[in-house]
């Protein structure tokens, strides 16, 4: 199944740029992890602009990867790391998500698509999968009051099947 989606990066001096392009689900969630342990491994590292200018659905795993970021990002520089979004609908989802407090939103295109190379897809196991999709969503409801109540359920749901699949497993 091709993927609707793109994930491009580029670095200057520091600076590093993360574009989502398209449909960010779950199933990049992989990439997008190692882009951020890269990232933020890096001694020249100063900080990271996200550009959502041409993302049309992003979804609450990724959601939860780009706060991590952010985190990761405040952490390792006094920059407050920057999310571009020009999409409404975007932007909203954002907003509400509370990623106005890890980071500036700005409401205008990158200047420049040079030097922006496409990330190769990591594979990963449904094991994997899991866990990042849990921690995403556990980094999400630590933002704020809204996403607590909002993931709640979610994330015990997630916590239980983990158990399970992990006692499952072991006998």
């Amino acid at each position: 199944m091709m993927s609707r989606c793109k994930i491009l990066q580029a670095e200057c001096s520091g600076v590093y740029v993360l574009k989502l392009v398209g449909e960010v689900r779950l199933n990049l969630c992989s990439t997008i992890d190692a882009s951020i342990e890269a990232m933020t491994l890096d001694p020249q590292f100063a900080t990271v602009v996200v550009d959502l200018s041409e993302t049309t659905l992003i979804d609450s795993t990724t959601l939860g990867l780009l706060v991590k970021l952010a985190l990761r990002a405040k952490a390792k520089s006094h920059f407050l790391p920057s999310v571009i979004s020009t999409n409404p609908d975007i932007t909203r989802i954002i907003e509400t998500m509370g990623f106005d407090s890890v980071y500036l939103i700005l409401d205008e295109p990158a200047l420049t698509d040079q030097t922006l190379i496409e990330l190769a897809p990591q594979e990963m196991s449904e094991e994997v999968l899991r866990t990042n999709v849990l921690c995403a969503h556990k980094i999400l409801m630590n933002l704020n009051e809204h996403n607590r109540e909002q993931f709640k359920d979610l994330v015990g749901a997630l916590e239980c099947d983990a158990e399970e699949h992990a006692s499952s497993s072991v006998g």
